[in-house]
């Protein structure tokens, strides 16, 4: 691990990269007024029990942190809701995303990619990110969902706005004194809701056979979805579908940049990709944390949460503890077993893990047909995301185009 933090100039921002072997895995934050769970057993004992974390973080957030989000509804956010409802919603998109319908995408994803090399083969040289790495899980999704992937630039504007700031809320702090534009994120959101509540409207008129026809029809209890809640389910769709995967892509070229020894391992045995990919995700966990706020009193690590509380998960810190993975710094594909938590754990576990693992294996498969050596420019830096509670790149540029 200490060759990629010091190896691409990792930020600050992403502390818990640098590992957290001194301290607590438990711990409150005053400043913040939040808890922290860093410790692999105490993390997947919390998101083992929805009852005790709930999902529900927004009910904690007093209204004048954000009062600009008064006028939008948040019903639909699945990442944002608990059962029984939470198993509702999950069952009307769960068939999108089956072992056999995932599976049968593989073709599309392979050409794409193929197309996507193409056009950087053109221009003579690769930026993973801009060519690759974000245009293909993006198009995927939008095409399942039945948006225009045409409309890829657009998507990114609105996920760098939500996913990118480095700003992040205190509860100890009077609203008044804490350094958050909202209006730099309300401004995405709007255009984006009124984006999707157009295709929405449209498939109202004209259904077709996609995902966002499917939640307009889609009855709960007897009733259709109400029309925020299926504009909220598509945001969650379109957003967090693709970025996972833009992540994981430039992870694992990280990791394998870093490695050559195990790129080469990759190129000859190909049948090891996706181990490699499981050792990406658990090195350098995508979605680094996790809100959840506590609804009674809970015991973590013999560390007592009172109820009403916010829980930050951190999933990255977790997936390197060294009571559940030995030698936790060190990116070895050949780990066996490896519980990772990058995709979560229990109800909430990830529904596109799946499709983020196949597009994985077969984008990577193709990179290393058509680019001779995975190996980043050392004149063009890696640039990282700014949040520390996502792990990825917003650049990524190598020194051989495809062929």
């Amino acid at each position: 691990m200490a060759d990629i933090v010091e190896r691409y100039d990792v930020p600050d921002q992403l502390f818990w990269l640098r590992g957290r072997r001194s301290g607590p895995p438990v711990e409150f934050d005053a400043q913040a007024g939040t808890w922290n769970v860093y410790g692999y057993p105490e993390l997947h004992a919390a998101l083992g029990d929805p009852a005790t974390f709930s999902s529900d973080t927004l009910r904690l957030v007093p209204k004048e942190f954000m009062p600009e989000f008064e006028e939008f509804s948040m019903e639909g956010f699945i990442t944002q809701i608990d059962p029984p409802d939470h198993g509702k919603l999950r069952k009307l998109v769960s068939s999108a995303f089956t072992r056999k319908v995932v599976a049968d995408l593989e073709p599309r994803i392979a050409a794409l990619t193929h197309e996507l090399l193409d056009a950087a083969r053109e221009r003579g040289r690769l930026e993973l990110v801009t060519d690759l790495a974000y245009p293909l899980p993006v198009i995927v999704i939008a095409e399942l969902l039945g948006v225009p992937g045409s409309d890829r630039a657009l998507f990114k504007q609105w996920a760098d706005a939500l996913f990118e700031r480095d700003s992040r809320i205190s509860l100890a702090e009077p609203a008044e004194r804490q350094d958050v534009d909202v209006q730099a994120t309300m401004k995405p959101w709007k255009e984006m809701t009124d984006y999707l509540a157009a295709h929405a409207a449209e498939r109202k008129r004209a259904p077709r056979a996609d995902l966002l026809t499917r939640l307009v029809e889609a009855e709960v209890d007897g009733e259709r979805l109400p029309d925020a809640q299926v504009v909220n389910f598509a945001i969650v769709l379109l957003i967090a579908g693709h970025i996972t995967t833009t992540m994981l892509l430039g992870n694992t070229v990280l990791c394998l940049d870093a490695h050559p020894e195990q790129q080469d391992r990759a190129r000859a045995d190909r049948a090891s990709i996706p181990a490699v990919i499981e050792e990406s995700l658990r090195l350098l966990t995508p979605f680094a944390a996790l809100g959840r706020s506590t609804t009674r009193e809970a015991v973590l690590g013999e560390v007592t949460i009172p109820a009403d509380q916010m829980v930050m998960m951190w999933l990255g810190a977790a997936n390197r503890d060294p009571r559940q993975f030995p030698d936790p710094d060190v990116f070895d594909p050949g780990r066996d077993p490896s519980p990772h938590l990058a995709f979560g754990r229990g109800i909430h576990f990830c529904l596109g893990a799946p499709l983020a693992r196949l597009e994985g294996r077969v984008a990577l498969n193709i990179l290393l047909d058509r680019v001779g050596t995975l190996r980043t420019d050392p004149g063009d830096p890696v640039v990282f995301m700014p949040t520390p509670t996502m792990t990825g790149v917003r650049r990524l540029a190598l020194t051989e185009p495809p062929s």
